[in-house]
């Protein structure tokens, strides 16, 4: 169980939801993966996902880091990827990079770079997992936010809303091949999960 809130503002089916996607990533990260490293985006100030993922090396970034949450085998570092165009890691450096519903929070402007980022640090073979909700699940999660069922804060820092199609097309903008994409939904449909390997 949480001590913390695994997101930023406070809504009773957080801590749910971050368990929701820790094991939608956990399923689609191949066995052959473990051994090598591992990259969040947005992984938050208590890296839930890290904690609860297997890997040799755990790296994650966000800009709301304040170590208050420290491991040793997880290296944490303030990181805003929407700020910079280019990440803090070398070309072909990971075998997994996740964005767990934070793809949401990115200006559709900068939305290309990021993805191309993405790709470049992700070793040939190497996958990309994220999270989002779902285009027409806005009305509800706002109902939700109101009812404080889920992050207030969260939620009104959403500059996008995604379908598959609007998912792979930007996807493929930044490089990544659309027979190499996969997609799929969790929770009624109300998020998405998506990956594609380099």
């Amino acid at each position: 169980m949480l001590k913390n809130n695994s997101t930023r503002g406070y809504g009773l089916f957080e801590n749910y939801l971050a368990r929701k996607r820790a094991g939608i990533a956990n399923h689609f990260i191949p066995e052959k993966f473990r051994e090598g490293k591992i990259l969040d985006i947005g992984c938050g100030s208590t890296p839930y996902f890290l904690i609860n993922t297997r890997f040799r090396e755990k790296h994650g970034i966000d800009p709301s880091l304040r170590n208050i949450y420290l491991k040793k085998d997880i290296k944490l570092k303030k990181f805003d990827i929407e700020d910079n165009s280019k990440l803090p890691f070398p070309a072909d450096y990971f075998d997994v990079v996740t964005m767990l519903a934070v793809i949401e929070h990115i200006e559709p402007g900068k939305m290309v770079q990021v993805l191309r980022e993405i790709r470049r640090v992700l070793r040939p073979g190497g996958r990309f997992i994220m999270t989002t909700p779902a285009k027409f699940a806005n009305k509800i999660l706002k109902i939700m936010s109101i009812f404080k069922l889920i992050s207030s804060k969260e939620f009104e820092e959403h500059k996008i809303l995604f379908d598959n199609a609007l998912l792979s097309d930007y996807m493929e903008r930044a490089g990544f091949e659309r027979k190499q994409m996969r997609f799929g939904s969790f929770e009624v449909f109300m998020n998405i999960w998506g990956y594609a390997d380099k």
